[in-house]
């Protein structure tokens, strides 16, 4: 077991309302993710269920489960585990 930082993108794809003139509120996502920062930030995420090896891909595909639900426009995440390395994924 080893601690570092991570960064996570949260990427929405579809229509822009024309009368709102955009996607998605980015306020909207950030309520569904706020869950997830929470239950994640400055923990031991071998202790978290489904993040017993929390490697770049399995917290991707960890955060898209949680997210699709309540982000039906989710079309990628993206965990950045360090300057030069992330992994995106798309729900495939």
């Amino acid at each position: 077991m080893h601690g570092h930082s991570f960064r996570v993108e949260v990427v929405v794809e579809g229509d822009i309302d024309p009368d709102e003139g955009f996607l998605i509120d980015y306020g909207d996502i950030k309520q569904a993710i706020k869950p997830l920062e929470a239950a994640l930030d400055h923990r031991v995420l071998n202790e978290i269920e489904g993040l017993e090896n929390p490697t770049s891909e399995m917290i991707a595909v960890w955060i898209w489960r949680k997210l699709e639900p309540t982000l039906p426009l989710l079309a990628e995440v993206v965990v950045h585990e360090t300057c030069t390395s992330r992994c995106h994924y798309t729900g495939s």
